[in-house]
């Protein structure tokens, strides 16, 4: 069978598309379809050729443009921001930077209230309460001066005195223009809408007991700071950590917006003392009495605690308003008790006592012959007030012979009598952290001369303050043991051996003989209660050299003698002669007892003289139902004396073997112009 290839090279058996065309034409049909697509596709390409050449033009034409367009946008963008520039910060720069201070994220402070202070009862002795300082930014306030007139007017000052400090603080963005005011005084000054004038909340202290307290106390500053007294010792605690937050301000300064709290306020701590508000009233109100009646110049006067050493109360005249501190002179602000040193006088002779106990030189009743009531001491004269002859050494006490401390100091060695006395306080500070408290003077015996030991026997030639010389008299009474005093609650400092507690307890019964009949103290005396304590009275320095006749009247006391529980010192400067004499029986001795009389009954101690106060009280009855005309209901107990000492009384002694006589070979001569000191 012969198969015939097609033109495609297909064997002879044709496909569908073949069969159609033949179908309808057969062979040559196809063949003009096949020229036909040909002459298509050959026309076809010749078109396309013709078309590119002319494209390719358009294409590097758009591009050109379009890069054109983009340098064109960014050159005008560059000279846009050319211009900003130049307008923020030459042509609008004193706009924009007004508006940014204008409206602004700054830092302020919150402030805190200082700590309360409270006496040992709890009750308020230094609060503070909530004012409001009005404040202003000069540079804004210059620009509206006329509102001067009337913003003058609500501060309560001159125009040309606010007109003054604003050109002061010219360029300024802060000053005061009235400080710490009531906030509804604050609000008025506010009301007026002056530009540039706000306030701010500050805290005044204030302190409720006024001139009664102040010399302790202290006060703060306009910035609350403290500035005297415990105020002042105690500032770092009192006055807290203010604290700080972001804010933003309008245009006007006021606070649109509390962004952030960066710190928070961290208040004051409150501090209790160890002060009683009622025995700092009496103490205060006494010495006023005392001042009115004996015409002296000054006063101070200490109570401690003798078990723990706290500070009961603590008062001093003149006196200042705390609350109101610049109107009175510098010299009101003194705290007396504990900056001013005054020579102790005859309330050093218990210590010199003591020291010729602990010595073994002599027993309570040793004699001591002060006849004929001096003694010679270089070119002048140790004396007494009288002649009191042969004396026990408790007689020394009770009638303040100078003659008879001297007498008694002079066999000590001079480094033990010293050290005895330095042992006791004197020549140290105190200890209590006061602002300003005084070691006082005592000489070391390198510097002594041939009369200084006779003298501080008696209380000449070293000086104290009045919180020194009670410590000592509440080492005393509490066995031996001197305690540094303190003022707050809670802080017990320990105490220091410095006597026996037997000799202590012999030298308290020899003092107590001092406040009954014979004594020179006899008006501290309380009824029920024994007192045991020393009178003082000294001889001012004179500016120009030497002593004046001006005097010092001191009492330092301590009740009740069996248990006890206080210890006071007074201290009377420059009492007049003609009222009520300058003796510190008659001119301190009544201070005591009538702060002591009420600080006992406040802090109800039990009587140790029940007996007497009993006699007294039928005796009183007794007089009451006489006079009116009753008779009465038993037998009338005598009123009855204080008794003496509880002291055995064995055979006296003679002090070495004898009296000591004025000009004995153990007397060293005394230059000495004191006389009386009691």
């Amino acid at each position: 069978m012969n198969v015939r290839k097609n033109r495609n090279g297909n064997n002879g058996r044709s496909g569908p598309l073949e069969r159609v065309l033949g179908e309808r034409g057969g062979r040559g049909a196809v063949d003009r379809m096949v020229e036909n697509l040909g002459d298509g596709f050959a026309r076809l390409r010749e078109e396309r050729s013709r078309n590119n050449k002319p494209r390719g033009r358009n294409l590097q034409f758009n591009l050109r443009n379009r890069l054109m367009l983009v340098g064109g946008a960014l050159g005008l963008c560059a000279v846009a921001l050319v211009g900003r520039a130049l307008d923020l910060q030459v042509i609008s720069n004193d706009f924009y930077r007004q508006q940014g201070d204008a409206r602004s994220l700054r830092e302020i402070p919150i402030p805190t209230s200082r700590g309360m202070i409270t006496d040992r009862n709890g009750e308020p002795l230094a609060v503070s309460t909530p004012v409001e300082s009005v404040w202003a930014n000069p540079k804004e306030l210059a620009k509206n001066t006329e509102r001067l007139p009337e913003l003058a007017k609500a501060l309560g000052v001159a125009q040309d005195e606010l007109a003054r400090k604003l050109a002061q603080r010219a360029g300024k963005e802060f000053m005061y223009l009235k400080r710490r005011i009531n906030p509804d005084e604050a609000r008025r000054i506010l009301a007026l809408k002056v530009p540039g004038v706000f306030s701010q909340r500050e805290f005044r202290r204030f302190y409720p007991q006024g001139e009664a307290m102040a010399h302790v106390l202290g006060y703060t500053n306009i910035d609350d700071r403290g500035q005297e007294g415990l105020e002042l010792a105690f500032d770092h605690e009192l006055r807290g950590k203010p604290g700080t937050k972001r804010v933003i301000r309008d245009g006007a300064g006021n606070i649109v917006e509390n962004v952030d709290l960066v710190r928070s306020a961290e208040p004051g701590k409150d501090i209790t003392l160890t002060l009683d508000r009622r025995i700092q009233y009496l103490t205060y109100r006494e010495l006023r009495r005392a001042l009115n009646d004996t015409g002296a110049s000054s006063a101070s006067a200490v109570v401690l605690d003798i078990e723990t050493g706290e500070v009961l109360a603590m008062a001093n005249l003149p006196t200042y308003n705390p609350n109101l501190p610049g109107g009175t002179s510098r010299d009101t602000h003194r705290n007396r008790a504990v900056t001013d040193v005054v020579e102790p006088g005859s309330t050093m002779k218990p210590v010199t006592v003591a020291a010729a106990l602990s010595k073994g030189t002599v027993t309570p009743q040793t004699l001591v012959n002060t006849t004929p009531g001096w003694m010679p001491n270089g070119r002048y004269r140790i004396t007494d007030t009288h002649n009191n002859g042969v004396l026990t050494v408790t007689g020394v006490i009770t009638k303040s012979s100078n003659v008879g401390a001297a007498k008694l100091a002079l066999p000590l060695p001079n480094d033990y009598y010293y050290g005895f006395v330095h042992n006791f306080g004197y020549g140290s500070k105190p200890g209590s952290g006061f602002p300003g408290e005084s070691s006082g003077l005592l000489a070391p015996p390198q510097r002594w001369s041939g009369t200084t030991k006779a003298t501080m026997s008696y209380g000449y030639g070293l000086s104290a303050t009045p919180l020194q010389i009670a410590m000592v008299y509440a080492a005393m009474a509490n066995g031996g043991k001197l305690i540094a005093p303190t003022f707050v609650k809670g802080q017990r400092n320990e105490g220091k051996q410095v006597l026996e507690p037997v000799v202590a307890g012999e030298v308290m019964r020899m003092m107590q003989t001092v406040t009954e009949p014979g004594g020179t103290a006899k008006q501290a005396a309380i009824l029920g209660y024994h007192v045991a304590g020393k009178t003082g009275t000294t001889r001012k320095f004179s500016a120009t050299g030497g002593y004046s006749k001006k005097y010092v009247s001191l009492f330092a006391g301590v009740v009740p003698v069996e248990k006890p529980r206080f210890s006071m010192v007074v201290v009377v400067s420059e009492p007049d002669p003609t009222k009520k004499g300058y003796y510190g029986g008659s001119v301190s001795g009544p201070v005591f007892r009538n702060v002591m009389d009420g600080a006992l009954r406040l802090m109800d101690v039990a009587p140790d003289d029940i007996e007497t106060w009993l006699a007294v009280q039928a005796a009183a009855e007794a007089k009451r139902q006489k006079q009116s005309g009753g008779k009465p209901a038993g037998p009338v107990v005598p009123a009855a004396t204080r008794a003496a000492a509880a002291t055995p009384k064995p055979a006296p002694r003679p002090l070495n073997a004898a009296p000591i006589a004025a000009g004995s070979p153990a007397a060293v001569a005394q230059a000495s112009a004191h006389g009386g000191a009691r």
